[in-house]
């Protein structure tokens, strides 16, 4: 991958310097904590969400560090010890980070990432931490559902001057590539990440031709192999489709495709394809795009539309119509000099707020007869899911509500990625990552992945982490 990485480290929200600086001089540098990051709800009342966003918080923390510059700036704010600063130029990250790997399909309350290291360190990543994840899972998602609703058929990324930021176009294409679109318009995105890039014309290099044929013959002449012409820029059954059959026609191109970006495209795709079947064109394309997502495709393809693949803009990479993942970075445990693990909760009247305590890991449990994800079990760090006796799991909220597990097997979601500070994690390629999407989708039975509606998918807490966080719940209340 080209490295377009710079130095981040002073993205951070302000208050995790005046903490970290708090955390020195209150003698708490050396304080462990842990800390999970996780979301709260799926995007557009979905049944799951897409893990995405760790390659570059891998390669963030790797170069986590305070140049001069940034020493210098804190200095003149006037409210860093110099002890602090000086702390700051030697800085380096040298806690343990564990994490779910890319492309797996994960659920609201479940951590995400797991961090245990110095207080300061962990509360200094929490920024972009949260951004990568929270941007790149929403977009992941999002094309998940664009591409089921195509039910096969391609579906192209071309969001990028929609949206927010060069980054978020660049790094939108990769996640919209893990999600399932199988190309984008973004060639930085291949130039760094591989991301398959493709794209054809805009309907300017039509009106800068005398005539519409005369565009579309030069163009096929220049790109003759399965050039794609946009044929709406006047009139697209009296002149785009005409004028595009003939340039098709006299280079003796047969794999082709044309694009419609306007108009009722369920009817003139239906129109178009008789159109190419009786000019003995069958095997030429139907491409759609104008502000796609999958609500609007399911709609075509319910109207028969003949169309063989979608370009998809704004509504995919802005994720328009729920445009916040909403994750959550939260202290969920602290730990002594002696490795006593203590665990810490955050209350709220808000019921949905309250946090999950303790350090923890996440298993997945599987039907052995099926292959398909019957739930997954958020455990204390030290329990240990014997698959081959059966298991009783409870809603957490809704404790008689129960299930018994059988012939299932229990495998654990996230993965070590640091271990004091060494990256212990080899990055798969994105190739990897998104074959690990489709696999884990393909896990999930398809009422979790419906739109409407979707399945209720279990993540339950074993007893005893249910037991911990009740019983805190209880003492915190009393202590009031």
């Amino acid at each position: 991958m080209k490295n377009i990485s710079r130095n981040l480290t002073m993205l951070v929200d302000y208050y995790e310097l005046t903490m970290g600086n708090g955390y020195f001089n209150a003698g708490m540098k050396d304080r462990i904590a842990y800390f999970d990051l996780y979301f709260r709800k799926n995007p557009d009342e979905g049944g799951y969400a897409i893990a995405a966003g760790l390659e570059q918080v891998v390669d963030y923390i790797n170069d986590l560090h305070f140049d001069a510059e940034d020493i210098a700036y804190l200095r003149a704010r006037g409210c860093f010890s110099e002890e602090f600063l000086h702390y700051l130029a030697d800085f380096r990250f040298t806690g343990d980070v564990w994490a779910v790997p890319e492309g797996t399909v994960v659920f609201p309350g479940e951590p995400l990432i797991t961090v245990r290291a110095p207080a300061i360190e962990a509360q200094f990543i929490e920024t972009y931490l949260l951004l990568s994840l929270n941007h790149q899972c929403l977009i992941a998602t999002k094309a998940a559902r664009i591409t089921r609703a195509a039910k096969g058929r391609g579906v192209s990324e071309f969001g990028s001057r929609r949206a927010q930021g060069a980054d978020a176009a660049i790094l939108g294409a990769r996640a919209a590539y893990i999600g399932g679109v199988h190309s984008t318009a973004c060639a930085v995105a291949d130039q760094a990440f591989g991301v398959p890039a493709g794209g054809t014309m805009a309907h300017s290099w039509v009106q800068m031709f005398d005539s519409e044929y005369e565009a579309f013959l030069t163009y096929c002449k220049l790109y003759p192999n399965a050039p794609t012409l946009l044929v709406d820029t006047f009139n697209v059954l009296e002149s785009g489709l005409p004028n595009a059959i003939k340039a098709f026609k006299e280079c003796g191109i047969t794999k082709c495709a044309v694009r419609i970006d306007s108009g009722d495209i369920a009817y003139l795709s239906r129109k178009i394809r008789k159109m190419l079947d009786e000019a003995g064109l069958p095997d030429c394309k139907i491409v759609a795009s104008n502000s796609l997502d999958e609500y609007i495709i399911r709609g075509l393809l319910h109207q028969d539309a003949k169309i063989d693949a979608f370009g998809v803009g704004e509504r995919l990479i802005t994720a328009k119509s729920d445009p916040v993942f909403g994750g959550v970075y939260k202290l969920c445990a602290v730990e002594d000099a002696e490795g006593n693990i203590t665990p810490k909760i955050k209350l709220s009247e808000n019921v949905g707020k309250i946090t999950t305590p303790h350090f923890k890991k996440v298993y997945r449990l599987f039907g052995r007869d099926t292959g398909k994800a019957e739930a997954d079990l958020i455990c204390v760090w030290d329990e240990v899911v014997d698959d081959t006796k059966p298991l009783e799991i409870f809603d957490p909220d809704n404790t008689w509500k129960t299930k018994t597990l059988e012939n299932f097997r229990a495998e654990e979601l996230l993965v070590p990625i640091f271990k004091n500070g060494k990256q212990v994690y080899e990055l798969p390629t994105l190739q990897q990552i998104r074959a690990n999407c489709q696999t884990s989708l393909e896990s999930m039975w398809e009422e979790v992945k419906r739109f409407d509606n979707p399945h209720n998918y279990y993540v339950d807490l074993s007893q005893k982490l249910w037991d911990i966080k009740y019983g805190m719940i209880k003492t915190q209340k009393h202590k009031k």
